[in-house]
């Protein structure tokens, strides 16, 4: 390594630009390779820079914010239920109500019979005891 390259990496380190700092070289050489000049070249590593911190920002938010993690069917660990049957559980996506971009969403309290809950509420929907915007039949 010569003193330039030493002295730009310290000093990136120093001003905690390390996007710029990871993918300077890589850029220059894209750069030097489609003629692009100086300010482009710049340009571009302040704009990988800035993108890489707006998008830890928008991690950090979200996770600060705590918003419930999203589950699918794809992700299930089916595993862990020897006794839920998965091709049933694909079935459902064809229920009316519950499939064709419908998305269904319940909110629960960690360990309060959430699965339950959700299960039920799949039975009300699908049988028509409970519409979307309505409430449920009394019996």
């Amino acid at each position: 390594m010569d003193t330039p390259q030493v002295l730009l990496e310290h000093y990136l380190k120093q001003l905690k630009l390390p996007t710029m700092l990871r993918e300077y070289v890589k850029l220059a050489e894209q750069c030097a390779k489609e003629g692009v000049d100086f300010q482009r070249f710049l340009l571009r590593l302040v704009e990988a820079e800035m993108l890489e911190r707006e998008r830890k920002a928008t991690e950090r938010r979200i996770k600060a914010a705590r918003f419930a993690v999203v589950k699918s069917l794809e992700t299930f660990e089916y595993l862990a239920i020897p006794s839920l049957n998965k091709s049933w559980c694909w079935n459902w996506r064809g229920v009316s109500g519950l499939g064709g971009g419908t998305t269904s969403c319940v909110w629960a309290i960690p360990g309060r019979g959430r699965l339950t809950s959700r299960w039920r509420l799949g039975w009300q929907r699908a049988s028509g005891d409970c519409g979307f915007g309505s409430r449920p039949r009394r019996r």
